[in-house]
């Protein structure tokens, strides 16, 4: 079978090859210019330029789909089977186009008759519309509900609560309000229930039915105290759950923890050398039974709104209810308000009204204003009576109170944000209490495990936690956080600690520098240098079985693995981009204390940055092109140097669906992480065509599919200085991801996977950058936010966040009827930016009569000190 089509160029590309899979070169021929042609080799002038190919397929058993590649000065590939009647293949990038032989239009031709057509590309028509709001984000965007996690911090013995189903995986719990006590990742299992997961059931109110009437906010919008009201018709619950201990009060002496060893291997996905394992099995035998447990603190206030008597119900707290309500594992003691396995098997105490409770379900009449109190305390393992005894003596007020004090403890040793957006400020708080939440180490010192969620660490995705307590002013927890890579790490230098993945030596490097860069800690910077040494090493090992000839242009010098939980053994450009990054860092680090080996260090990670950068655009020439809205096409990379294109478009056929998404692979594994990883620049072309891509194939609403926060594209655009396609990303995501009653947030749009602390860190880092973001020597201050922020009234206040440069204190408001914004900036340490920037978009869009402080860039609608000196007073006058 024999198939033509024409290539015209504006202006003839010199020498060139064409190529073709399945199939050869019968035919090629000058149909337009000046040149010549032999075989599959072409020589074209330097003017308009048109070549006629005819290619025979050859019949094969294979899965791929034939891909025709230009080799150029500017190499490209296509689809054969794209070539139409209907749009030519159209590369204004390349100033070529790929065409029907009966299409007779020069390629200035085309690329008039489609400017006629005024077509605008997806990723620009973000620039045309309205800055995207939370508000109308919400509107487009799924609503997930998800349970609240409670602890204490530090401590493994976590509290699952969920009411009418929210959250519940089961039938039996979506007919209930729940509770589930987990050991961090798996749920705690009793003898008494054979060894499996034990769930505690009850019920407030009359039952479930047409509306579910329940609303939940965290205290202050962030403490991991959780208030819920469920209307029952004229009856209102107020529910206040907590979590503190059994007898001792809950505060930073107290606090004891769990080793991090323990909490690890209570993470699914867990991986531990047989030392590792041995010396946890050792820690296990050593811990015995708990004298104090963790306790769910829960206080239920029935409140009769109506005018005329009414009832209240409650369902006590059972183990394991079912739909019949007839379990008999367990017996309630009348007397005491006990539930209980045996006389010394205490699961929960209960009261009603200050007393103990007597019947498991009560109802109860209440004249109108009236109130009732059912409370219940829930051990995280059954206690004995005289404990349970003890147990019922505690106040609940008590125990709220200093509850409070505890979490707000925490809070005022970190950072403070204020935000004209007050949900916004909310999630910054309670997204730093939701990572340390669920990061166990024993207290007051000691190595953390920085989880994520139901997971134990990576070094990946553990790294937006770490950096973003580092930015919150918590450079102690972070150094505590990243010790335990260095615990983990294996003697040969490998750091690997979940599910087989490959890439977390280089991620957690970046960590590691990023941590450096904040703190500029060289003591601290000494005790590590050992153990980052090594995996540098081993590094720079995993490279040299990767320089091989055959390997030229395919991989030279990279790394190759699995870089996520597809089991996909390649050489992928986000592997080695973490690779490149880790080193990187560590050459910089190694600079002050160690200048020969952060040379050595240098050298190998500019090579490794070169065999990648050889090699991403070697791939993409290979790749075919893809059309976009505006009726151009553009290059197009896979996620690995082994495949052609984006495996969603099967050019070699394949199984690539995972995790709910064809594009995956291509969108959340992908090349665009070359950028964030420093080995593309954000403004190169091959970024742009990586984003305009990225965003039509695999996004909606400028959000990626499955699991968005794995994709970097956000970050990029604040790099871009792109706000509006930022704040569609940034807003659309957490809408949709988050929990938008407690901001607990999702892995994934599937109800997979909740409190995902990895999720929620890379939003808070994104809000991080939205805030201030560093370039070299500068620091750049509201690259991102919502120009709505500063109209009359709107105050942004930063106070104590940690940057490159030193602390930051901030605050800008707006005046005077929204005619005067003033922004006061202090970063005076030692290590001060050479130069400042300041964003300050008017809400109207118009520009200021009078700067004074610094230097007015209209396209950016920022101020510039050129010279900071550490201090800046800005005002702008419209």
């Amino acid at each position: 079978m024999i198939v033509q089509f024409h290539i015209s160029w504006r202006i003839g590309p010199g020498q060139g090859h064409i190529a073709v899979t399945n199939g050869e070169i019968a035919h090629l021929a000058i149909v337009q210019g000046s040149g010549s042609c032999e075989g599959e080799r072409f020589f074209a002038a330097e003017e308009a330029f048109r070549l006629e190919v005819a290619v025979r397929l050859i019949p094969s058993d294979a899965k791929d789909v034939p891909v025709v590649t230009v080799d150029t000065d500017r190499p490209f590939s296509f689809f054969l089977r794209d070539v139409n009647d209907v749009q030519p293949i159209f590369i204004p990038a390349y100033e070529v186009a790929v065409l029907v032989p009966e299409d007779q239009r020069s390629y200035e031709q085309i690329g008039t008759d489609i400017a006629e057509r005024k077509l605008v590309s997806d990723y620009r028509m973000m620039e045309s519309e309205p800055e995207e709001s939370f508000e109308n984000a919400a509107i487009h965007t799924r609503e997930l509900k998800s349970e609240t996690w409670l602890g204490v911090s530090r401590d493994m013995r976590i509290f699952e609560v969920g009411f009418r189903g929210i959250g519940a995986e089961t039938v039996e719990e979506r007919l209930w309000d729940w509770i589930q006590p987990r050991f961090h990742g798996h749920e705690a299992t009793l003898p008494e229930n054979e060894g499996k997961p034990v769930s505690y059931r009850y019920m407030i109110g009359r039952g479930i039915g047409c509306t579910t009437g329940v609303t939940r906010r965290l205290e202050d919008g962030c403490l991991p105290i959780l208030y819920t009201e469920i209307a029952d018709n004229d009856i209102r619950y107020h529910v206040t759950s907590f979590v503190s201990y059994e007898k001792s009060p809950l505060n930073r002496t107290t606090l004891k923890g769990t080793h991090y060893l323990i909490a690890d291997g209570f993470g699914h996905g867990h991986m531990f050398t047989e030392g590792q394992a041995a010396e946890r099995e050792l820690l296990l035998s050593d811990e015995g039974d708990d004298e104090e447990e963790t306790v769910l603190y829960s206080r239920v206030i029935a409140a009769n709104k109506a005018k005329v008597p009414r009832y209240a119900w409650f369902k006590n707290v059972i183990p394991n209810a079912y739909v019949l309500n007839n379990d008999q594992s367990y017996t309630f003691d009348g007397q005491t308000g006990f539930v209980q396995y045996s006389e010394e098997r205490v699961c929960c105490v209960s009261k009603l009204n200050g007393n103990a409770l007597t019947n498991e379900e009560t109802a109860i009449l209440l004249m109108p204003g009236q109130t009732a109190i059912f409370e219940f305390y829930l051990p995280h393992r059954p206690i004995s009576r005289l404990r349970a005894e003890g147990l019922m003596a505690q106040c609940f007020e008590a125990r709220l109170e200093e509850c409070r004090d505890f979490w707000r403890d925490k809070l005022n040793g970190a950072a403070s944000v204020k935000l004209p957006e007050k949900r916004l400020e909310e999630m910054l708080n309670a997204g730093l209490l939701h990572l340390d939440l669920v990061a166990y180490g024993t207290e007051p010192a000691g190595t953390i495990v920085p989880t994520i969620g139901v997971y134990t660490a990576i070094g990946s995705e553990s790294s937006p936690i770490v950096q973003f307590m580092d930015a919150m002013g918590w450079s102690r927890t972070a150094e505590r956080a990243l010790q335990f890579f260095l615990e983990k790490q294996h003697e040969n230098g490998f750091i690997q600690n979940f599910g087989g993945y490959m890439l977390e030596t280089g991620a957690a490097l970046w960590s590691f520098g990023e941590h450096y860069r904040y703190t500029r800690d060289e003591d601290w910077l000494v005790r590590v240098k050992p153990g980052l040494l090594k995996a540098y090493h081993y590094l720079v090992e995993w490279r040299n079985r990767n320089k091989r000839d055959d390997l030229a242009g395919k991989g030279y010098g990279m790394l190759e693995g699995k870089t996520a939980d597809p089991e996909d053994p390649f050489h992928s450009f986000m592997l080695s981009g973490y690779a490149y990054l880790g080193m990187s860092r560590l050459a910089e680090m190694m600079t002050s204390i160690d200048p020969a080996i952060s040379d050595e260090i240098r050298t190998e990670a500019e090579a490794l940055k070169t065999d990648i950068r050889e090699a991403l655009f070697a791939t993409m020439a290979r790749s075919p092109v893809v059309p976009l809205s505006d009726g151009s096409w553009v290059p197009t990379v896979p996620p690995w140097v082994e495949h052609k294109g984006p495996l969603s478009l099967y050019a070699e056929g394949g199984k690539w669906l995972t995790h709910g998404s064809v594009v995956a692979r291509d969108s959340l594994l992908g090349p665009l992480y070359l950028v964030l990883q420093e080995v593309v620049q954000p403004d190169e072309m091959i970024a742009e065509f990586m984003l305009n891509v990225h965003h039509e194939f695999m996004c909606s609403r400028n959000v990626a599919l499955s699991q968005p926060y794995y994709s970097i594209h956000p970050w990029i655009h604040l790099k871009r200085g792109e706000v509006k396609p930022f704040l569609k990303a940034y807003y659309n995501t957490f809408a949709a991801l988050a929990d938008r009653e407690t901001y607990t947030f999702w892995e994934h749009f599937w109800h997979a996977s909740s409190h995902k602390t990895h999720e929620e860190a890379w939003f808070l880092m994104q809000t991080r950058w939205m805030l201030y973001m560093e370039e070299g020597r500068e620091l750049k201050l509201l690259t991102g936010i919502p120009r709505n922020w500063l109209k009359d009234g709107g105050v942004i206040e930063i106070k104590g966040a940690a940057t490159y440069f030193g602390p930051l204190t901030l605050h800008v408001e707006a005046r005077a009827g929204g005619r005067v914004i003033v922004a006061k900036v202090v970063c005076d340490s030692a290590r001060r930016p050479e130069s400042l920037s300041v964003r300050l978009p008017h809400p109207n869009s118009i520009q200021p009569v009078a700067v004074s402080g610094g230097r007015y860039l209209a396209t950016d609608e920022c101020v510039r000190v050129d010279a900071f000196e550490g201090s800046a007073e800005i005002t702008l006058t419209f």
